[in-house]
């Protein structure tokens, strides 16, 4: 499995398994290590010149570190994707799934872990947001069948339902399933029904880690309860007998963040680095 690192804001650097990746990157071709530190326009919004320059640095990436296995995949006229990890720093920088499934060439299903549902209606031209990614895979992805959205604080559901509605865009909530913060309780029991029905073959994860309790990670945005085994058991139970396109996780540390009431600065990055470490041997077995 690849494993594709978008450093924006230089908050690996205090994280001694992504120090690893990038060493790692130096000599392998599975592990690519993208510096996106001087790329402007990208933080919370991503203007257009810098989604041109991020997609040409993706580009340029695979095709000079394509796998073995790729090209061996290749060599075989076989056009399966090989899943792809991709990390992007902080949640202000979750738009980049919106830029990776603009990459898939197949009808998927989206499933989203994230304690805010990213689906604002634009706020400023039309400019691509952390906030409002998810809405514009669903209005230009041609791909996108549905999307879920796992451990959205039960308030931000309503909000995002109101404003859709008062922009006239309400229709589009008809290929979102929203699962609550208050209902994770009942998730695997949900799994079990007929909610998997509404899933396509081919599933895109992308995880925004604020949706687990502060127990697990510490991130730039405010926590949900979810456990880590929780979301393990959910994402092994959704994918079985599925393709996995690709799976994205953000969710680190602001990079000045100084500590909080959970975290001192030292703390932050050991549990950080611990979870992504333990997301890539868990992600790698399913």
């Amino acid at each position: 499995m690849m494993i594709t690192v978008q450093d924006f804001t230089g908050v690996y650097a205090e994280q001694p398994f992504m120090q690893k990746l990038r060493t790692t990157a130096e000599t392998s071709k599975d592990v690519r290590w993208l510096d996106c530190t001087k790329i402007v326009g990208t933080d919370c919004y991503c203007d257009d010149d810098a989604i041109k320059e991020i997609n040409e640095l993706i580009d340029n990436a695979e095709s000079n570190s394509k796998s073995e296995s790729e090209r061996n995949i290749e060599n075989r006229g076989n056009s399966t994707n090989v899943p792809t990890i991709h990390f992007f720093d902080n949640g202000n920088y979750h738009y980049m799934s919106k830029l990776w499934t603009d990459r898939v060439q197949e009808p998927f299903t989206l499933i989203v872990f994230d304690h805010h549902p990213d689906m604002q209606p634009p706020r400023f031209g039309g400019i691509l947001s952390c906030g409002g990614w998810v809405k514009e895979v669903l209005d230009n992805n041609k791909f996108i069948q549905n999307v879920i959205i796992i451990g959205v604080k039960d308030e931000l559901v309503e909000t995002v339902r109101e404003e859709l509605s008062q922009s006239g865009e309400s229709s589009i909530l008809e290929k979102v399933t929203f699962i609550r913060e208050s209902e994770l309780s009942i998730l695997s029991s949900l799994i079990c029904s007929d909610f998997v029905n509404v899933l396509s073959p081919n599933l895109y994860i992308s995880i925004d880690k604020d949706a687990l309790s502060p127990t697990y990670a510490a991130t730039n945005w405010d926590q949900g309860s979810l456990t880590l085994d929780a979301l393990k058991n959910f994402i092994t139970t959704l994918t079985a007998g599925r393709k996995i396109l690709g799976i994205d996780i953000c969710g680190e540390r602001a990079h000045d963040f100084e500590g909080d009431e959970h975290h001192t600065v030292q703390e932050a990055d050991k549990l950080n680095s611990e979870l992504n470490r333990e997301l890539v041997v868990f992600l790698k077995k399913i």
